[in-house]
């Protein structure tokens, strides 16, 4: 193949894993975008409230993220060497393992929702609005974790497409129910905060019998009973073997990203909500990004598994440029959503100053997300390299960003900008580490050899 058939075969390869996955991501994203601007409409605290809320189904999906990442780099080589059999075992054991975190996620915040809303704020009218959406909101934890599990095999087994039709129609019927539950439209009673809710446990439960008949097809990849009940030893191990590391990273970086909440939340109502708005913003606007990486990630695996190792190489640097230009687009884009967003949500004159600097903040940390994103997320995790990533979280979130927004915000009690700053500055700190471990190639590795 010469380069500029090998240049247009990448380029299409990509397209069609690209905008699928990332138009999914950007309609999950906006979901928590149309919850907190309807919300937002009717209070800042109900912003605040909920916005704090979902730090819960936040660090749920980044264990789940974990379970799929796990399933997409076997899935991803064993469908590219076209060894479907190993696919469907991979898939009945990454289902039993999200099918348990998920049931546990929904228990906790069905027993205990206002003691989970005291880990992130003091302030008792949002700890009694958030434990109400969280109780409320508890069923959809078990739902996604098993239409997610679902999602993932469908997207590696060459179904990106319908996995995206699935995804974005869930979004927009928990979008349309938003509104008709929080403000109480038509024959609807108005629910506010237990609205939204209720909004997307019902639009789980459609995703998820979608994802059940469509793996039910005769052409798909299928969920087998007996191998979620009975798992082969070898297949655990090596299942944990990288997943492990991947499940570390995303509990690290989740709880972590969760204690930038806390921090943040602990300044008061106007920076939780500021916070708030410029973090959803942030997730609509990189969904591209994660896209990116997502599609990177299946379409390096399939290469490494097929034995072209050659054009893994290849495809990985250029996914990397890909991700360089796309996070500064994407962080250039940021400070312009402002007139829009003070204009939909309710905020005091502090909060709109707090949110105008933290969007110009955001610029640089999302070129620097993209580039993570990709290599981490994408590129090294689908040559089975993701111990690289649990380390790098772990330094850069738990021995910087944390302590330094920690000390910035309660001992040198800085202005709510300048800890913002100091927190928004971790995606740059890894870079160096980054790049380095991208040039010793450790992730140019075939897993599906001697199987």
């Amino acid at each position: 193949m010469d380069k500029n058939e090998n240049t247009r075969d990448f380029s299409k390869k990509l397209t069609v894993l690209v905008l699928p996955i990332a138009f999914q991501m950007f309609m999950q994203a906006l979901v928590s975008a149309s919850d907190a601007f309807m919300l937002g409409a009717l209070t800042q605290e109900s912003l605040s409230a909920v916005s704090l809320a979902s730090q819960v189904p936040f660090v749920l999906n980044m264990l789940l993220m974990a379970m799929t990442t796990g399933l997409s780099l076997f899935a991803a080589q064993f469908w590219g060497k076209g060894d479907t059999d190993s696919v469907e075992k991979y898939f009945g054991y990454a289902m039993r393992v999200s099918f348990a975190t998920g049931f546990l996620f929904m228990a906790v915040c069905l027993i205990a929702p206002s003691l989970v809303m005291k880990i992130f704020t003091d302030e008792v009218p949002l700890i009694e609005m958030g434990a109400v959406y969280l109780r409320t909101v508890a069923l959809s934890f078990l739902l996604t974790a098993i239409s997610q599990t679902y999602l993932c095999a469908l997207k590696n087994s060459g179904r990106a497409g319908i996995a995206s039709v699935i995804s974005s129609s869930s979004v927009v019927i928990n979008i349309i129910l938003n509104s008709f539950l929080i403000f109480g439209l038509f024959i609807f009673p108005k629910l506010e905060i237990a609205g939204a809710a209720l909004a997307t446990v019902i639009a789980r439960v459609i995703e998820l019998l979608w994802c059940v008949a469509e793996i039910s097809r005769r052409d798909s990849v299928k969920l087998r009973i007996k191998y979620v009940v009975r798992v082969d030893a070898a297949l655990r191990k090596k299942f944990w073997k990288y997943t492990a590391p991947s499940l570390g990273n995303q509990i690290v970086w989740a709880v972590g990203f969760s204690m930038y909440s806390v921090i943040m939340g602990h300044l008061g109502n106007d920076a939780v909500a500021a916070n708030s708005v410029a973090n959803i913003i942030k997730n609509l606007l990189s969904c591209v990004v994660f896209g990116l990486g997502n599609a990177g990630g299946i379409l390096v695996g399939n290469e490494l598994g097929a034995g072209r190792l050659d054009i893994a190489k290849e495809y990985g640097a250029r996914l990397i440029k890909l991700a360089i230009l796309f996070g500064a687009v994407s962080g250039l884009m940021m400070p312009l959503t402002e007139p829009i967003v003070l204009k939909v949500n309710n905020l005091s004159d502090t909060a709109a100053g707090y949110l105008h600097i933290m969007l110009w903040m955001c610029t640089y940390n999302m070129v620097g997300q993209a580039i993570n994103v990709m290599t981490i997320n994408g590129v090294f995790s689908a040559g089975g390299d993701t111990r690289f990533g649990f380390i790098c979280d772990t330094v850069t979130m738990w021995a910087y960003s944390i302590p330094f927004g920690l000390i910035a915000a309660f001992v040198l009690k800085l202005p709510v900008a300048a800890v913002f700053f100091v927190i928004t500055l971790d995606e740059i700190v890894k870079l160096p580490a980054v790049y380095r471990n991208y040039k010793k190639y450790r992730w140019l590795k075939d897993l599906t050899e001697g199987e």
